[in-house]
């Protein structure tokens, strides 16, 4: 099994987080493609910041789609999901909604740790949308600035292990979930010091996909998640035209064969001669 793994944001020192959780959680027979947005932001916090990295991502996706079994979106808030699933054949999982369900298999609610206060209305909507809004116990956020993208875990150690806490004591959560490609490998580190399971978005990503690619459920022909129909297109990025021109070539319908046998076919020839008075 291969999959590719696409750090949204254009950090290389997050994509090495993100590259070492992954490497510690695929299964020895999952290769890795990791991948860092061509353009973008930092670090991905607000709605239009997702905006942004959504056509990267699939870019990236697009250009890689031949070569790979399953994609993970590498960001939580999911940029571009489930948008995605329309652009390949191939499952496309997204860190968020596989941590949610990963959490949401481990006790009845759940909380959010952030490095970001910003965020967390964003959070929340991501966590409406997926369908888990009934069992979010609560949202806690780091509220100071961050002194840099890839050095949050070492900054902040002891205060996301505080809201952790605090989140269980307080807020009732039977699981956490620590947010953010930046925390990657963070869960293994502290799992120890935090009385519930701690769920990282990257492991849940990798093992839910390969999971999910395992099953061999087939692709999207018809339904929401089918591929966007032919219309007229400019100005996109030429991997992306080509990735949809794949796509609807592929879904078109195969013409159905004439259900008109040769002794109809020669009944109804003879028929149109007879009209003609071509026949004696």
């Amino acid at each position: 099994m291969r999959l590719l793994v696409v750090n949204p944001n254009i950090s290389s020192d997050v994509t090495e987080l993100i590259r070492a959780e992954a490497e510690r959680s695929a299964a020895p027979t999952t290769d890795l493609v990791v991948r860092t947005a061509p353009r973008g932001v930092e670090y991905i916090e607000t709605r239009f910041e997702s905006l942004l990295a959504a056509e990267a991502v699939a870019e990236v996706i697009a250009e890689h789609r031949d070569e790979v079994d399953g994609v993970v979106v590498a960001a939580f808030g999911d940029p571009g999901m489930p948008a995605l699933k329309e652009l390949v054949d191939i499952p496309v999982i997204g860190i968020t909604e596989a941590a949610l369900c990963a959490a949401a298999l481990q006790g009845s609610r759940f909380s959010i740790i952030a490095i970001s206060d910003r965020i967390t209305a964003w959070y929340r909507e991501c966590v409406e949308h997926f369908g888990f809004a009934g069992r979010l116990a609560s949202i806690r956020s780091v509220k100071e600035a961050l002194r840099g993208i890839g050095t949050v875990q070492d900054d902040f150690r002891p205060t996301l292990v505080e809201l952790a806490r605090l989140a269980v004591a307080e807020d009732g959560a039977d699981v956490v979930v620590l947010a953010g490609a930046p925390l990657a490998g963070l869960a293994r580190d502290v799992a120890s010091e935090i009385p519930v399971p701690v769920v990282d978005g990257i492991g849940a990503g990798i093992r839910l996909a390969e999971a999910v690619v395992g099953l061999r459920s087939g692709a999207h022909r018809a339904g929401s998640f089918a591929v966007p129909p032919p219309k007229r297109r400019a100005g996109l990025a030429k991997v992306i035209d080509a990735a949809l021109d794949e796509r609807q070539l592929a879904a078109r319908p195969v013409a159905a064969p004439s259900e008109a046998t040769p002794m109809a076919a020669s009944a109804g020839s003879s028929a149109a001669s007879l009209e003609r008075g071509d026949l004696s």
